[in-house]
């Protein structure tokens, strides 16, 4: 019987050790705070239903835009010209959990700087300055934020700041909430909404696609746009930061500014 007992209690403290030790790799998988960015490559998390920031060519199967642009120049900066730029599919209620998981090193993807995603990253000094608008169809009969009312159907994105500010702005419309700018646009473009709003410069690439929709009643906040980096690498965010720099210096972020957004200030 007492050798039982040994036997039983040593098998007890092999199981107890294996629990242990998986629940320590668990806590270490999900401590993605200390993970360091590959030598070699830069992970970027960025949208792909985002003309003019990050969108798939049909025809090449490429992802393309201003953000992708940005990414693969900062990528350079760090890394040097042997350093690999990877892309990684988010939305905006995805990407800051794919950061906290280790998924991506960076969010580069219209991610407006505020106080409250501060909390969960860090951010870059700012890449872009945009700010929220409206789209309607032509001759909607929507001129600002002041004509949204009660029965005003407004369509945004899930997880962005343009819910919370719409909702500020114009306290009765009803808000109704999509995954992702395409499905948001396919609403609009079905009347299952009166109007879209999220920032100017994504509008803006929607409008230049199908000019029967136009953006309307100017800006009404301001959303600076920054690149999200997880907590505890300081290190790298200072390199980014540094490549930031050098770019607007050398003049790489004009001409990839010019390229992506040539007519933004007369629209």
């Amino acid at each position: 019987m007492k050798k039982n007992k040994t036997i039983l209690s040593v098998v007890t403290s092999l199981i107890l050790v294996l629990i242990l030790s998986g629940c320590k790799g668990n806590l270490a998988a999900k401590n993605a705070s200390n993970i360091v960015h590959d030598e070699k490559k830069i992970i970027w998390g960025v949208k792909n239903d985002t003309r003019l920031f990050g969108m798939i060519d049909i025809k090449t199967g490429e992802i393309e835009g201003f953000d992708i642009d940005i990414a693969k120049a900062i990528t350079k900066e760090v890394l040097g010209d042997k350093g690999k730029a990877e892309f990684v599919e988010v939305t905006s209620k995805t990407r800051i959990p794919l950061l906290k998981n280790g998924n991506i090193d960076a969010i580069i993807a219209t991610m407006t700087i505020t106080d409250e995603r501060k909390k969960q990253v860090d951010f870059s000094q700012v890449y872009f300055d945009a700010g929220q608008s409206l789209l309607v169809k032509k001759g909607s009969g929507i001129e600002s934020v002041e004509d949204l009312t009660a029965k005003t159907k407004v369509l945004a994105v899930k997880g962005s700041t343009s819910v919370a500010n719409i909702k500020k702005a114009a306290p009765k419309a009803q808000v109704l909430e999509f995954e992702n700018y395409a499905e948001c646009f396919t609403a609009l473009k079905s009347n299952q909404g009166d109007v879209m709003t999220t920032d100017n410069s994504i509008l803006l690439g929607l409008h230049m696609e199908n000019p029967n929709y136009v953006l309307t009643g100017g800006n009404f906040t301001n959303e600076p746009y920054g690149i999200a980096i997880n907590k505890g690498q300081n290190k790298f965010l200072a390199e980014v930061n540094t490549a930031l720099d050098k770019l607007h210096e050398n003049g790489s972020y004009d001409k990839i500014y010019n390229k992506w957004f040539p007519d933004l200030e007369e629209e």
